[in-house]
């Protein structure tokens, strides 16, 4: 059988670190002269924020000393200059590199969306839908912040510490070894941290997903969660997954909180070792004021790009986390994709469908298939109508499924106009259907959008012309704005008997060769249906149709009539043939025409 839901969320694969920064960065290669751009003006500030200290130096050491008031204007106006210079490269930069996460995040929308568009619906039928929102949404964002405050941003704290590192070693390098005599520490103060921020960066991004997911179930049922008075127990249920989706973020804030103190610390223990050895020196006669005060002015820049470092790691912690789930999402094969030479049907479609020896299942039971169909075979011609009865779970939808190609069959061959669906294009196969399902689902677009599914290929006469053939249009055009009004999510200002006429013209826009009825006539009332019926019998001459009904009375006047039990194709033929057999058919008819039945 498919795996549960979870699974797919709580076994998360660790990949590596390099790994998954490389497939980032392949996003951002598109953009890499403005990358380079962005990085040139970081080199440019982090060259400008060294030279100040040794500014501060040559003022205390050469013109106080000396009186020279024309050098100390000129260090003052240097060190105002370069602050201001310094200012105006990091504002560009920062709208450089803010666009550039935009973008690369703007890419990657796209081909994410692009990728759940394309699989199939066996991965719907495991994946929340709360989940994929958050892969989408949450899990891109914290890209973006990767991207547009992170990833750029890190050379200019990289840059800054070779220049101050360069500056210092230049002016004395004995003080500059004092300085970085506390850099192995902070080096294990980041490796204690490392694994540890990291998992808590993965079980944030697993609990949001868990809580959007229930969110989207109880939003969407709530009707059923008010009808049976379950709102304590889903209150619980709400508040035990904010819970741990709080403990996760306290955890995660726990260590964020010490790893600042912790480099904090290791500064003030710097600046403690340039005054202690740096005083001694002056005493002696070795060192002068002004280099102990451009060392203090050093020590203080040189660890706040190692703070911002820290706090960039643990961006790219939660960057980490949301990477391997929004990878992990784009690894997913597709196993129903185009072939690689397909076959092309002829323009005009016959409509002739086969079913040779299929036999299907949805996932295994144990080692054993659990099978929907077994040997099924029949033969539609084209421009019959033919009608699949049975109880419900004996494959009748499962029939529709496998002919649309959601699922590929185990066993056996499907055909369309003696062609393999297999080695048909998917648009191709599906562009040939018309499905009209018994659960309407309708965009809260417009009506005309949801006639024509927003492609302008559909000219405006034939949506009005389906809508009035289907008996839709007077309904429609009652609407305050007619078939410019928006319908609400799922259609919700519409009846149920309303939607299911706009989800039947919807099928007939696009002038199929094929229609498919699936229980399409189950939720409607008897007017309605008898709007639809005399529609319908005039729009399936010259189709192939196949409806799927649990109400005989809906087939009676079909070409031939499938029996489908417990997966079998167990009787075929007229309604009247499959009366006077008295099989399964009779006793369907008996127990639905029967008095109080």
């Amino acid at each position: 059988m498919n795996p549960p839901p979870q699974a797919s969320d709580e076994a998360l694969q660790k990949g590596y670190d390099g790994e998954l920064m490389r497939r980032l960065l392949a996003y951002v290669w598109p953009y890499k002269l403005q990358v380079l751009l962005a990085v040139g003006l970081l080199v440019a500030a982090s060259a400008l924020a060294a030279v100040g200290p040794w500014l501060t130096q040559l003022a205390i050491d050469d013109a106080i000393p000396n009186g020279d008031r024309e050098l100390l204007g000129l260090l003052t106006m240097g060190y105002l200059g370069a602050a201001i210079a310094g200012f105006l490269f990091q504002y560009v930069q920062g709208l450089l590199t803010t666009w550039l996460g935009q973008s690369v995040m703007f890419d990657m929308r796209r081909e994410v969306f692009r990728k759940l568009q394309n699989l199939d619906l066996k991965f719907y039928d495991r994946t929340p839908v709360g989940r994929l929102m958050t892969r989408i949404t949450s899990d891109v964002e914290t890209l973006n912040e990767l991207l547009s405050s992170g990833l750029v941003t890190v050379f200019g704290d990289v840059f800054t510490l070779f220049f101050i590192f360069g500056f210092m070693l230049v002016m004395d390098w004995r003080l500059s070894l004092v300085t970085f005599a506390v850099l192995p520490f902070v080096a294990w103060a980041v490796f204690v941290f490392r694994s540890r921020i990291r998992d808590a960066y993965r079980d944030i991004r697993k609990r949001v997903s868990a809580l959007n997911s229930f969110l989207h179930e109880r939003f969407t049922g709530m009707r059923i969660v008010q009808l049976f008075n379950r709102e304590p127990a889903e209150k619980a249920r709400h508040e035990e997954l904010d819970e741990s989706y709080l403990k996760a973020h306290l955890r995660s804030i726990t260590y964020y909180a010490l790893f600042f103190p912790v480099i904090e610390i290791f500064t003030a223990v710097a600046l403690a070792l340039v005054i202690w050895s740096g005083g001694a020196r002056v005493l002696e006669g070795t060192l002068t004021v002004g280099v102990i005060a451009a060392f203090l002015q050093y020590a203080r820049r040189f660890f706040r790009p190692i703070q911002d470092l820290s706090e960039k790691y643990n961006l790219l912690q939660g960057a980490m986390a949301s990477s391997e789930r929004i990878f992990g999402l784009l690894d997913e094969e597709a196993e129903i994709v185009d072939p690689e030479n397909p076959v092309e049907l002829p323009a005009e479609t016959r409509g002739e469908i086969e079913f040779r020896n299929v036999s299907f299942a949805y996932g295994k039971r144990g080692e054993e298939w659990d099978w929907v169909l077994q040997d099924v075979s029949f033969h539609v011609r084209p421009g019959e109508k033919v009608a699949i009865v049975g109880h419900t779970g004996a494959g009748k939808t499962t029939i529709i499924n496998l002919l649309m190609r959601f699922y590929d069959v185990q066993e056996g061959q499907i055909l369309l106009d003696g062609v393999c669906i297999r080695d048909l294009r998917l648009h191709d196969l599906r562009a040939r259907v018309g499905l009209v399902l018994q659960d309407v689902f309708l965009f809260s677009e417009s009506v005309e959008y949801n006639l024509r599914l927003g492609s302008s290929e559909v000219p405006a006469e034939a949506v009005r012309s389906a809508a009035e053939r289907i008996g839709a249009a007077p309904f429609i055009e009652r609407l305050d704005e007619g078939y410019d009004q928006a319908l609400g999510e799922r259609g919700v200002s519409l009846s149920v008997g309303e939607r299911q006429l706009v989800s039947f013209a919807r099928a007939l826009v696009f002038d199929p060769p094929i229609l498919i009825l699936d229980e399409a006539t189950s939720s409607v009332d008897s007017e309605i249906e008898e709007k639809i019926e005399r529609a319908t019998d005039e729009l399936m001459k010259g189709r192939t149709s196949i409806v799927i009904a649990h109400r005989l009375s809906t087939v009676v006047g079909a070409d031939r009539i499938l029996v489908m039990h417990r997966g079998r194709l167990r009787e075929q033929g007229t309604h009247a043939e499959l009366l006077d057999a008295g099989g399964l058919y009779a006793r369907l008819h008996e127990l639905q025409f029967a008095p109080g039945g």
